[in-house]
């Protein structure tokens, strides 16, 4: 068989170039695949980084009629692992340098936790903030770049207008967060981000409560977004609860859809290659007649003249299948090395098509074999 298999390699120029075509379509599955879970991780991982992997709870109204009693009620709800109220206000900030468009949002100390805030420079909204009721900020990143052209501007005074009066805040830190990559990736377009202890924006808003409280789940998934609708159900009418958390794993979900969808449109081509191996094989069994002839005179049954040319066409996919999923994998290893990005591949995608251009092979192999074994030997010794 080893010797048979041989027989492969006899034009090693038009074997190459059909390993090649198998290669080819194996390693655009692997680029493709590859890329698709590299942009679901980065989407994901921005998505966390935005506070989405958590629940809202908001006043149909915009009211600020939720207080800190609900935020007690709701801790106690099984799977709720930190709450924390959320204010916030379409407003204008002013410093010395430009004035910007921004959000105001009101905070409290676990916004690092609950919405994924990191300082940069300075520090976040603290405890003493909270209980003084002090005129303190935080500002995200991308309203220094613009207003200063630097990253820290820690101790700068900004001007706020809040509840209709303009009030200045010492600028105490510096943050990011996830929607501080998006602002830049389109050019600004979102509105810039201030963070205000929610003690703060309640004093100088005349009011002791706030329209959202925001959860942190602890694994509990939907049956707790079922728990914590009952809770408020059961202490005022009027409450919507948003759970983030089902919204992104349904992005998720069309993501990796994409990602299928394109692996399979680059799949198709392997049926292109198919025909290429079929073709690569039919020339063989023309090339190789006397050879076929020889063997079927010294007694050789049909079944192993097919299963010979079926196992040539099998190694020829394999081989190239092989050469492909290597291929695509280091090309998209180096391009995440060189972008900076953290590598990821799909092993089930590349084993999938590795599998299925083994079988590609074999089909196309079968008409070359069913050819081969039909020869007569005399017919094929007078060639």
């Amino acid at each position: 068989m080893i010797r048979f298999l041989a027989g492969i390699f006899t034009d090693k120029g038009r074997a190459m170039l059909t390993i090649c075509s198998i290669a080819v379509g194996i390693f655009a599955v692997a680029v493709i695949s590859a890329i698709g879970a590299i942009g679901s991780n980065v989407i994901t991982e921005s998505l966390d980084d935005m506070g989405i992997n958590s629940v809202l709870v908001q006043t149909e109204d915009g009211s600020a009629a939720l207080s800190d009693d609900d935020v007690k009620a709701l801790l106690a709800v099984e799977g709720i692992a930190d709450a924390m109220p959320l204010t916030s206000a379409v407003t204008q900030c002013t410093l010395p340098q430009q004035s910007v468009n921004c959000i105001a949002w009101g905070v409290s100390r676990n916004a690092e936790d609950i919405i994924s805030l990191r300082a940069l420079h300075g520090r976040l909204i603290n405890s003493a903030d909270i209980a003084e009721g002090a005129r303190v900020c935080a500002v995200d990143k991308e309203i220094a770049l613009q207003t200063y052209g630097r990253t820290n501007i820690v101790g700068k005074t900004m001007d706020i207008n809040i509840g209709g009066k303009v009030q200045s805040f010492t600028i105490a830190g510096v943050v990011t967060s996830g929607l501080s990559a998006v602002q830049s990736a389109i050019n600004d377009m979102l509105p810039y981000f201030v963070y205000l202890p929610y003690t703060t924006v309640q004093q100088l808003c005349r009011t002791s409560g706030y329209d959202t409280i925001a959860l942190r789940l602890d694994g509990g998934g939907t049956d707790t977004v079922s728990l914590v609708q009952e809770c408020m159900d059961r202490r005022m009418s009027g409450i919507e609860v948003n759970d983030l958390l089902s919204q992104k794993q349904q992005l998720d979900g069309i993501l990796s859809a994409v990602t299928s969808a394109l692996s399979l449109i680059a799949g198709i081509s392997l049926i292109v290659s198919g025909l290429s191996v079929m073709n690569a094989m039919l020339v063989s069994v023309n090339e190789r007649r006397r050879e076929i002839g020889i063997k079927k005179a010294l007694g050789a049954k049909n079944t192993r003249i097919v299963a010979g040319f079926l196992a040539e066409s099998t190694l020829l996919t394999v081989i190239g299948s092989v050469i492909g999923a290597c291929a695509g994998t280091l090309a998209v290893y180096v391009g995440c090395v060189l972008l900076g990005e953290p590598f990821a591949w799909e092993p089930r995608v590349l084993l999938t098509a590795v599998a299925a251009s083994a079988v590609i092979g074999m089909l196309s192999g079968s008409y070359p074999a069913y050819k081969a074994a039909r020869l007569k030997p005399i017919d094929a010794l007078r060639m």
